[in-house]
């Protein structure tokens, strides 16, 4: 990500110009998000405010997982296989399931995760054309385009990122 152009939603080279421009979203999300996360240590990555609530780490895992199902269905044009529900599902849920199995990592371990999953994502969309984000498909029984389905990935990464703010807040005062 290039620092200078963070507040420039503009073409992105090596990308055709609306797919470019959707980018720049991401990547300014995403730079928001690694800010808001630098150098915490695990137990505030684990810290769960009650018994209902989700970690910052799993937060962040639920991130990059909707980003890998998302990239699944839009570009591969498939459900997730069963390895890959095991691995994922309980970042896409959270919950119950999300707090027995989403802790003890320390920051490195989800900042590669996310990185690996956007990797992929960007080669991914290197390789379509504008074109494609006006693709429809049903999206919860209601038209939608790839176009949509992408913006909805960065706006699930920014409400989760205020709730980590949220949660880094009630850390602080704890």
């Amino acid at each position: 990500m290039d620092a200078e152009k963070l507040y420039l939603i503009s073409e992105v080279e090596g990308y055709s110009p609306q797919i470019g421009r959707l980018l720049s979203m991401m990547n300014y999300a995403r730079c928001t998000t690694l800010e808001t996360v630098r150098d915490l240590t695990i137990s505030q990555l684990d810290y769960l405010h009650d018994s209902d609530s989700n970690s910052i780490g799993a937060l962040l895992f639920h991130i990059a997982a909707v980003e890998y199902a998302y990239r699944t269905w839009t570009f591969e044009e498939r459900d997730l296989n069963y390895d890959e529900r095991q691995f994922w599902e309980p970042g896409m849920k959270l919950g119950d399931s999300g707090r027995e199995r989403i802790k003890n990592n320390d920051l490195t371990y989800y900042l590669s995760l996310l990185n690996e999953v956007r990797t992929k994502t960007l080669e991914y969309f290197s390789n379509k054309e504008d074109s494609w984000l006006d693709i429809e498909k049903p999206f919860n029984n209601k038209p939608s385009n790839n176009y949509f389905r992408w913006f909805h990935v960065f706006e699930d990464e920014l409400n989760h990122r205020g709730q980590i703010r949220l949660i880094i807040k009630k850390l602080r005062n704890a």
